[in-house]
């Protein structure tokens, strides 16, 4: 029953609500956005077509992937490492104890 009650009074805000009129707001319009031409794509294409963008593969791009990859595994070694060094935290340990 509750449920009910609370999705007919849910429904009925959202009548109320879609009742309503928008307000008005009165912001500036910069009067070259409403003019602005679109540049055209064609001398954009063909200069990038012109740029010799060759895919690497090969063994250029596995050599390359292969030095990334043991990059990050070292530093995946080194942040697995302990966050408070061992003589920070004896100290820590000792000022506890106290």
């Amino acid at each position: 029953m509750r449920l009910i009650a609370t999705f007919s009074g849910a429904l009925g805000l959202c009548l109320l609500a879609a009742c309503a009129e928008t307000p008005q707001l009165n912001l500036p319009v910069v009067a070259n956005t409403r003019d602005a031409a679109l540049a055209p794509l064609g001398p954009l294409l063909a200069a990038a077509d012109g740029l010799d963008a060759q895919p690497r593969s090969g063994p250029d791009l596995a050599g390359d992937l292969q030095s990334r990859a043991a990059a990050l595994r070292a530093r995946a070694a080194r942040l697995r490492g302990p966050v408070i060094p061992a003589a920070t935290r004896a100290r820590m340990r000792a000022g506890a104890g106290r």
